[in-house]
């Protein structure tokens, strides 16, 4: 899977502090990454697919199509939301914001 980030995401990053990005990229490329390339194969072979419980993935209610994940429970209450889109045939991960839970108020 291929992963891009919209300019909101980009601004949203620079924020973090340095100890928070670490972590973001550490659940990011152990469970988040391989996630998502489980998700892609049970699209494609057309099966249900259940998100691992420690991500704690959701779509989000109020904005079809975008989801969130919560990268940490500790301080900072981390969130991210992204997209899955199709592009060529295969799906590409849109980070869209990323931070606590004001992400929520604009995903």
């Amino acid at each position: 899977m291929k992963f891009e980030s919209t300019d909101s995401f980009k601004r949203d990053i620079k924020r973090l502090k340095p100890e928070h990005l670490e972590e973001f990229r550490k659940v990011v490329r152990g469970k988040f990454v391989p996630a998502c390339d489980a998700w892609a194969d049970s699209v494609s072979s057309r099966k249900g697919y259940i998100w691992p419980k420690s991500l704690r993935v959701d779509e989000l209610v109020a904005a079809p199509g975008i989801m969130e994940m919560t990268w940490s429970f500790a301080s900072p209450d981390g969130r991210a939301t992204f997209s899955l889109q199709p592009r060529g045939g295969e799906f590409v991960c849109v980070w869209r914001r990323i931070g606590d839970h004001g992400v929520f108020t604009n995903p």
